[in-house]
């Protein structure tokens, strides 16, 4: 019904309130550990969940003298068609970071770039938010195994690392939005690996799982302008005193109603 939609957009909008949604997709938790991932009171996190309850998105359970809570996962089907917009597979353009890195799609798509710097300092570029903000040019946190970015062209990207093995593997499932929020249940699974190249250099590959030729083409371009972007900046972004080199806000298209990225 439109009103139950309207309740689970305004639910959604808060992004505390999408990050819960995310912690307990696939589980069921009291409220003292959801509110042990969240720099937030347990009053404002239990105010988040009544707001997520009311919008048919969280279930309660009681367990004793506690309450377990779990994602409603079919209170969202039939809502991703709704907002996704048909630009969103749309391939960026005017990206100088693709000429960086090499991409190829063997069923998924593969990046790689070449570093100067170890295997160890390349995998804490990816799992440290403030070094990673730094080579992004965009503000990345990483909290509890969650990560967020929003780009300087709004696009919001959030996840998951679900493995993380250093300073080798990263195993991460994201998904991301341009005219909406990313809403829970429909991740993209993403290899990241970590590759020693002698003693002071590495190799940096994703393997991005894709389910169509449309996504494998838009995820070619994604990926070869992130790791364009690790190339062009992980020496500086790992200097101790190394500013972070944010990139101004600008939109989406250009002039010629052609997607702008990087």
């Amino acid at each position: 019904m439109p009103g139950d939609v309207d309740a689970i957009l305004r639910a959604l909008s808060a992004p505390a309130r999408r990050e819960i949604l995310t912690l307990i997709w696939d589980r069921d938790l009291p409220a003292g550990e959801i509110a042990s991932a969240f720099e937030l009171t347990p009053a404002t996190i239990s105010e988040h969940l009544a707001v997520l309850r009311s919008a048919g998105l969280v279930e309660m359970t009681p367990v004793g003298t506690s309450r377990r809570y779990r994602a409603r996962q079919e209170a969202l089907a039939g809502l991703y068609g709704a907002l996704e917009t048909e630009t969103k597979w749309e391939t960026a353009t005017e990206i100088p970071e693709r000429s960086l890195a090499s991409t190829l799609s063997v069923g998924a798509v593969v990046a790689s770039v070449e570093v100067d710097v170890d295997q160890a300092t390349a995998f804490r570029a990816f799992t440290d938010a403030a070094v990673y903000s730094r080579w992004l040019g965009a503000p990345v946190s990483i909290r509890a195994g969650r990560f967020a970015a929003t780009m300087e062209w709004g696009t919001e990207i959030r996840g998951r690392y679900e493995v993380v093995v250093p300073p080798t593997l990263i195993v991460m499932s994201w998904d991301f939005e341009d005219g909406n929020v990313p809403v829970p249940g429909r991740p993209r699974t993403g290899y990241l690996r970590v590759f020693p190249i002698g003693r002071r250099r590495a190799r940096v590959e994703v393997h991005q799982l894709v389910e169509s030729a449309e996504q494998a083409e838009f995820m070619e371009a994604a990926w070869g302008m992130v790791l364009g972007r690790f190339k062009r900046g992980v020496v500086a972004a790992v200097a101790p005193a190394s500013p972070a080199a944010r990139r101004p806000p600008r939109p989406k298209r250009t002039d010629t109603g052609k997607r702008a990225a990087g």
